[in-house]
Protein backbone atom coordinates (compact mmCIF):
# COMPACT_ATOMS: atom_id res chain seq x y z
CA UNK A 1 0.00 0.00 0.00
CA UNK A 2 1.46 3.36 -0.95
CA UNK A 3 1.58 6.37 1.35
CA UNK A 4 -1.17 8.09 -0.67
CA UNK A 5 -3.61 5.19 -0.34
CA UNK A 6 -3.31 4.92 3.45
CA UNK A 7 -6.36 6.20 5.32
CA UNK A 8 -5.92 9.61 6.96
CA UNK A 9 -7.93 8.76 10.09
CA UNK A 10 -8.03 5.59 12.20
CA UNK A 11 -11.05 3.26 12.21
CA UNK A 12 -14.02 4.24 14.36
CA UNK A 13 -13.63 1.07 16.47
CA UNK A 14 -10.25 -0.48 17.30
CA UNK A 15 -8.90 -2.97 19.85
CA UNK A 16 -5.37 -3.99 20.86
CA UNK A 17 -6.58 -7.52 21.74
CA UNK A 18 -5.65 -9.98 18.93
CA UNK A 19 -8.76 -12.06 19.74
CA UNK A 20 -11.09 -9.14 18.98
CA UNK A 21 -12.80 -8.70 15.61
CA UNK A 22 -11.75 -5.03 15.81
CA UNK A 23 -8.01 -5.83 16.01
CA UNK A 24 -5.92 -4.57 13.07
CA UNK A 25 -2.16 -4.99 13.32
CA UNK A 26 -1.43 -2.70 10.34
CA UNK A 27 -3.35 0.18 11.91
CA UNK A 28 -1.73 -0.36 15.31
CA UNK A 29 1.76 -0.40 13.79
CA UNK A 30 1.17 3.09 12.40
CA UNK A 31 0.51 4.34 15.94
CA UNK A 32 -2.89 5.61 17.01
CA UNK A 33 -3.21 8.54 19.39
CA UNK A 34 -6.32 8.66 21.61
CA UNK A 35 -7.85 11.65 23.37
CA UNK A 36 -10.59 10.77 25.87
CA UNK A 37 -12.51 13.58 27.61
CA UNK A 38 -9.94 16.09 26.37
CA UNK A 39 -6.92 14.20 27.76
CA UNK A 40 -4.41 12.21 25.67
CA UNK A 41 -4.32 8.62 26.94
CA UNK A 42 -1.83 5.80 26.32
CA UNK A 43 -3.59 3.08 28.36
CA UNK A 44 -6.58 2.45 26.08
CA UNK A 45 -7.28 -1.23 25.29
CA UNK A 46 -10.23 -0.56 22.92
CA UNK A 47 -12.25 2.42 21.74
CA UNK A 48 -15.48 3.14 19.87
CA UNK A 49 -15.84 6.71 18.61
CA UNK A 50 -19.52 6.72 17.49
CA UNK A 51 -20.72 5.12 20.75
CA UNK A 52 -18.37 7.33 22.83
CA UNK A 53 -16.52 4.82 25.02
CA UNK A 54 -13.09 3.40 25.76
CA UNK A 55 -11.92 0.31 27.65
CA UNK A 56 -8.98 0.55 30.03
CA UNK A 57 -7.32 -2.19 32.06
CA UNK A 58 -8.50 -2.45 35.69
CA UNK A 59 -5.11 -2.51 37.40
CA UNK A 60 -3.36 -5.86 37.32
CA UNK A 61 -6.59 -7.85 37.77
CA UNK A 62 -7.12 -10.74 35.37
CA UNK A 63 -10.04 -13.06 34.68
CA UNK A 64 -9.91 -16.86 35.08
CA UNK A 65 -8.41 -17.18 31.58
CA UNK A 66 -5.56 -14.77 32.33
CA UNK A 67 -7.00 -11.90 30.28
CA UNK A 68 -6.90 -8.42 31.82
CA UNK A 69 -10.18 -7.14 33.24
CA UNK A 70 -11.24 -3.88 31.65
CA UNK A 71 -13.49 -1.00 32.60
CA UNK A 72 -15.74 0.69 30.05
CA UNK A 73 -15.64 4.48 30.39
CA UNK A 74 -18.11 6.73 28.55
CA UNK A 75 -17.24 10.11 27.07
CA UNK A 76 -16.03 11.86 23.93
CA UNK A 77 -13.28 9.97 22.06
CA UNK A 78 -10.92 11.28 19.37
CA UNK A 79 -8.32 9.26 17.45
CA UNK A 80 -5.55 10.10 14.99
CA UNK A 81 -2.55 8.47 13.32
CA UNK A 82 0.68 9.49 15.03
CA UNK A 83 2.71 8.96 11.84
CA UNK A 84 1.03 11.95 10.15
CA UNK A 85 2.93 14.64 12.05
CA UNK A 86 1.98 17.35 14.52
CA UNK A 87 -1.50 18.25 13.19
CA UNK A 88 -3.03 15.05 11.74
CA UNK A 89 -6.70 14.66 10.75
CA UNK A 90 -8.69 13.53 13.79
CA UNK A 91 -11.53 10.98 13.79
CA UNK A 92 -14.39 12.21 16.00
CA UNK A 93 -18.06 11.44 16.53
CA UNK A 94 -19.10 14.77 14.98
Amino acid sequence: MSEDSKPQTPPLHLSVNPKSEHFDVDVLQRGVGIRFKGRTRTDIEEYNIPEGWVRVQAGKTVDRNGNPLTLKLNGPVEAWFEDLGDEPPVATAD
